[in-house]
């Protein structure tokens, strides 16, 4: 059975939400994050880094949510929430799996920081990545016009990639979603699926602290 390791507040949920909707048996093991932010020494025995996400599946340690999402979605999920390579949605499909970190999450980590340094705030940087912030949610709510979901007309694991920066992170920047109105209407059709409310009820930032089976 695969084992989860979980930190509280953290991309790890997506893993538990993928499993939910792909139905894969797993344990979750919670590690809770110190007083300070910081992730548990704990992890540092699962992996060198101490980061979540981090699976288990025998003998396999694995962590990175996208390698991660990608390998439960295809070796145990048979490839379910993914695009075949041959289909016309899988340029967008690839684009947006790897968008979600390594352009969307970059910049909102960037801006959290800034939002947290006194000396920073309403400075020439603190407001140049605050219009890069507002450019890039422009440009994700474009993309949303006319799709329901990321890759296309399907819910696919480019959504659970996708989901973090949104559902979780804008907990933590003063983020005014408002004026991004697709945006608004895909967080509540993610929100609305049954596997979703289960992951967060077990592993979202509200959720109270405990392994699950």
């Amino acid at each position: 059975m695969i084992t989860i390791h979980h930190l509280s507040t953290s991309r790890s949920e997506r893993i538990v939400w993928l499993a939910e909707e792909l139905g894969i048996p797993y344990r979750m093991k919670w590690h809770q994050r110190e007083a300070n932010g910081a992730a548990p020494a704990a992890l540092r025995e699962v992996h060198a880094l101490g980061k979540a996400p981090v699976v288990e599946d025998d003998g396999l340690v694995l962590a990175e949510s996208g390698a991660i999402v990608e390998y439960l979605a295809q070796r145990h999920g048979g490839g379910r929430l993914s695009v075949k390579p041959e289909a016309p949605e899988y340029p967008g499909f690839l684009y947006w799996m790897h968008f979600a970190e390594g352009s969307l999450m970059t910049l909102m980590l960037i801006a959290l920081v800034l939002s947290r340094v006194p000396e920073a705030k309403d400075g020439p940087v603190q407001k140049r990545i605050a219009r890069r912030l507002q450019d890039m949610l422009a440009f994700v709510d474009a993309r949303l016009a006319g799709h329901a979901y990321f890759a296309g007309n399907q819910f696919t694991t480019a959504d659970i990639m996708m989901s973090f920066p949104f559902t979780t992170m804008k907990r933590y920047l003063d983020l005014d979603l408002s004026p991004f109105t697709q945006v608004g209407e895909w967080l509540a059709r993610i929100e609305a699926r049954p596997a979703y409310a289960k992951a967060m009820a077990l592993a979202g930032p509200d959720a109270a602290r405990g392994d699950a089976a």
